[in-house]
């Protein structure tokens, strides 16, 4: 079957052939006329009379096989057509609709040369086109039987499109020149006999042109590039001689259609990095044949061209000049063949005239169509050179997708190298995991333990330095000692407590209290405080709230967001010397801005690289080592990374700092009265019954403390030094009347969560619970008594913590100190204020969104009205942030008047 598929159907048509030829011979011995012998009629026709005894019988056989062979023959030409149309058009323009569409097309065009009744002259052409399929075949043949073997081409067969030449100038030169010959020959150019054996002369010079090109161009032509999956016929043939079976044929998918293939059916395709089969090489249009440039069509026609024409051509035929020619080079011909074939049709239809009407007809139809042969020649030219331009904008713009497409790749292998690194040091990070987790949780079980211990002295030095200082008997130059006390209490206090946050954060432990917060109340009120800070060291503080203002009420941690703003500016006070400490606040679509700018010393490239590194402090003026834990800006980066936002600095050394922080903090819309000013005197006591409070502990100093500092505000204190003495306690009469309870965690015997349990399950007490413990992190457990972080208070205990927790859950009226005279307010007044017409021109600008034009526009007004200072600074900082909004609302209040500027600055 392998045989009669492949060479062995030669053996068919032989006998076929054979069978054609007794059948000839047939009709002749039934006297029919040798013209008319080759005729299938005739030939059935005698054929079936042997057959059948009745002539009618003949004839009817006759027609039944005319009929049957015609349609197999017109059928399988169709076909044949179809394939032929088919690979031109996939091979031209990248696209196959089908061959079923090729099919109905050749069908077509044989019915329209029918009704032209052209096929007449159709045979003088098919006998020219006889000479050129030979031409073609031994052209062919040669490159088989004696290219090959003289090794002047490669010794194996490569069909495939991507490993070959566009053009290969041993082929067809071999077949234009025998096809040239021949047609001169049959034409009777060389004479009566050589038109006679034309087919011999076109045979004859296929033979000798094919090795003579091949030797002259030393078979370079022949592949495009290297090919490891090229076979040779002996190998094929050894192949076939083993029996080898097809199932072991390699097999391997095309990464474009991603179906199966045999290996040697592919081709290696640059642009898509793989594999890719023969069709979807033949319909890719955009990868322009990357894999062979060097042979291409037009890259082979343009060196052609630069060799026979002037080097100072050379610029206009890569420009398209070159792909003009090749096209009108096939557009010619065709237009020529067109309209000769044309006049000859027309002069053969002028046979039935007599001589004297043709010869007058015959000048005027060579003169029509060799006008209308013009012009459209002149149509096609200029069609042509569209097409030319058309296909350098479509090159271009491929050059272009491609160069993006290749940057993609690479990036693309970049990111894929990048996830092969990630997930080989994925075995390790997994391995090295286990170890780190239990480094942390010896860490958290160190840090919980130091700070433990040190919070327990803490909490008596801290309450009685505060006791102290408080003490109006107790002397000035003590009172400054006590102060030292207190203030060194404080920073072994602020140093511990950050060591917490960030072990919290780092283990996500903290989490956020987002809750409705007044946001221009209570920056307000941290501005009031450090201007007093910044006063006392001779420092100038200037608040300034964005045009619009800051919103009444957010959403948003208040005590983090305290904590950032005063590290910011504490550290800002700290470190400048001299000049002033400027605090801007913004809030625009729902992102709040905060910037703090000192005119400090200012910051080193070294220093700013380790400025949020914890433990590092920063130098001043002088050189000398700041105060401070150095954990604060450590501590305002995490939380600011926390909250969703992101903390930012920018220095020069010698003229300050800026540290700018930016948060999503929604709006509340809202309507709810201003929150009432906090308190911020001292309570002296309070109004009604005198309350019972019990505290439990087991420190004896503690317990004491606690008594020292809530006795004189007229709190009766009962002490219990354990659990089990507590309870004891609540069960006696006295313990009914108990009010709060402070219970400690850390205690011999029970703790104070197995305390608090037997009593809520005894119902001893009613009466609030507050736990004060020295462990930061029992502060976020979880428990089901109903302890929320609210009712948490650590050691040290704060006096102003203390007594909050005491008025929420008791209700306290509290009674309060004269309050001191309120501090005068902080302004800013900005004066001078540019012209109408640049006022006019930058409110157009900000219109536009025009940004550039807008920072030109404030550079020259700057430079040109010094006196503008003020309010360019501002425009400058709002440009510069992008806040369009508000930098248009500050140019409408500029253009209201002075006075709104400097109102709104206040």
């Amino acid at each position: 079957a392998t045989l009669m598929g492949g060479p062995g159907w030669v053996i068919v048509g032989v006998a076929k052939m054979l069978a054609g030829v007794a059948l000839a011979y047939l009709a002749l011995r039934h006297m029919v006329s040798p013209d008319r012998a080759v005729d299938p009629n005739q030939m059935y026709l005698a054929a079936w009379e042997y057959v059948f005894p009745h002539y009618r019988w003949a004839v009817a056989a006759t027609a039944l096989f005319v009929v049957v062979s015609q349609l197999k023959i017109n059928v399988t030409n169709a076909y044949a057509g179809s394939l032929a149309w088919s690979n031109f058009f996939s091979r031209v323009t990248h696209s196959h609709p089908g061959r079923v569409v090729w099919v109905v097309f050749n069908t077509a065009i044989a019915l329209v040369l029918m009704e032209m009744n052209v096929f007449q002259a159709l045979s003088h052409i098919l006998g020219l086109y006889s000479n050129i399929a030979i031409a073609w075949m031994m052209a062919v043949v040669a490159d088989l039987v004696i290219n090959k073997p003289l090794g002047l081409s490669p010794a194996g067969i490569e069909f495939r499109r991507a490993h070959l030449y566009d053009i290969n100038p041993v082929g067809v030169g071999a077949m234009g020149i025998a096809s040239g010959l021949s047609i001169a020959a049959y034409l009777g150019a060389f004479g009566p006999l050589a038109q006679a054996f034309s087919a011999m002369v076109a045979l004859v010079a296929a033979l000798v042109a094919s090795p003579l090109i091949a030797w002259a161009t030393g078979g370079r032509y022949y592949l495009a590039r290297r090919t490891l999956a090229a076979r040779s016929v002996a190998a094929a043939q050894a192949d076939l001689a083993k029996g080898t079976s097809l199932a072991r044929t390699v097999v391997r998918r095309c990464v474009v259609c991603e179906r199966d293939y045999e290996a040697e059916d592919m081709a290696a395709c640059p642009a898509y990095g793989g594999m890719i089969c023969s069709l979807c090489c033949t319909l890719d249009a955009r990868c322009d044949d990357l894999c062979k440039p060097q042979a291409r069509l037009a890259t082979q026609w343009l060196q052609l061209l630069q060799k026979l024409l002037p080097q100072r051509m050379a610029p206009q035929l890569e420009g398209g000049l070159a792909a003009y020619l090749l096209l009108m080079c096939g557009v010619v011909p065709l237009l020529a063949a067109l309209f000769w074939g044309l006049y000859a049709l027309a002069l053969r239809s002028l046979a039935s005239l007599d001589a004297v009407s043709a010869g007058r007809i015959a000048p005027l139809l060579r003169a029509g169509f060799g006008q209308a042969f013009w012009v459209l020649l002149l149509i096609a030219g200029m069609v042509a050179w569209w097409l030319v331009l058309a296909q350098r904008s479509r090159e271009l713009a491929q050059s272009e997708s491609r160069r993006q497409t290749q940057a993609l790749h690479a990036q693309a292998v970049a990111l894929r190298q990048e996830v092969e690194s990630h997930q080989r040091t994925d075995a390790q990070l997994q391995q090295a995991k286990a170890q780190a987790d239990a480094a942390n949780q010896a860490k958290s079980r160190h840090i919980t333990a130091i700070s433990h211990e040190l919070r327990t002295p803490l909490n008596s030095i801290l309450g009685y330095a505060q006791l102290l200082e408080d003490d109006p008997a107790i002397p000035p130059h003590r009172r400054d000692a006590v102060r030292v006390i207190r203030r060194g209490g404080d920073h072994l206090l602020s140093l511990i407590e950050g060591t917490l946050d960030i072990a919290r954060i780092e283990s996500g432990r903290l989490a956020l209290e987002v809750a409705p917060m007044h946001l221009a109340e209570g920056v307000a009120d941290l501005a009031r405080m450090f201007e007093l800070q910044a006063a006392a060291k001779g420092l100038r503080f200037v608040y300034q709230p964005g045009p619009g203002g800051l919103p009444q009420r957010v959403r948003a941690d208040e005590k983090r967001l305290r904590q950032i703003l005063i590290n910011l500016l504490g550290n800002a006070v700290k470190f400048t010397r001299a000049g002033q400490v400027t605090l801007r606040a913004s809030h625009d679509h729902e992102m709040a801005r905060f910037e703090i700018e000192d005119t400090g010393p200012g910051m080193t490239e070294a220093e700013l690289s380790r400025v949020f590194e914890p433990f590092v402090r920063g130098t001043a003026a002088g050189g000398q080592a700041a105060g401070g834990t150095g954990l604060g800006l450590t501590i305002a980066r995490m939380l600011s990374n926390l909250m969703g936002g992101e903390l930012s600095v920018r220095s020069t050394p010698g003229q300050g700092s800026v540290f700018a922080v930016r948060l999503y903090l929604p709006e509340l819309h809202d309507a709810v009265g201003a929150r009432p000013a906090p308190v911020a005197r001292r309570p002296l006591g309070y109004a009604g019954p005198r309350r019972r409070l019990l505290v439990v502990d087991n420190e004896a100093d503690d317990r004491q403390l606690l008594a020292d500092r809530l006795a004189p505000l007229g709190f009766e204190l009962c002490q219990a030094e354990s659990g089990e003495a507590a309870l004891a306690w609540l069960q006696s009469p006295a313990g009914q009347t108990v009010d709060a309870i402070f219970l400690d965690l850390a205690m011999p015997g029970i703790d104070g969560w197995t305390t608090l349990r037997r009593l809520r399950d005894q119902r001893l007490s009613p009466a609030p619970v507050a736990i004060v413990s020295a462990n930061a992190f029992d502060q976020a457990l979880d428990n089901d008594l109903g302890i929320s972080p609210a009712d948490f208070l650590l050691k040290p205990v704060r006096m102003a913590e203390l007594l909050a927790w005491l008025g929420r859950r008791l209700d306290i009226d509290w009674q309060y100190e004269p309050p001191p005279p309120p501090p005068p307010p902080a302004t800013t007044t900005i004066t001078g204020l540019p012209a109408a017409a640049d006022l006019a021109a930058l409110a157009e600008l900000v219109r536009m969104g025009y940004l550039r034009g807008i920072r030109t526009r404030l550079a020259q007004i700057a430079a040109s009205q010094p006196a503008c200072a003020g309010f360019v600074g501002r425009a400058q900082a709002l440009a510069a942030s992008f806040a369009l909004d508000s930098l248009a609302s500050l140019i409408q209040q500029a253009q209201t008047g002075p006075e709104t500027v400097a109102r709104d600055a206040d």
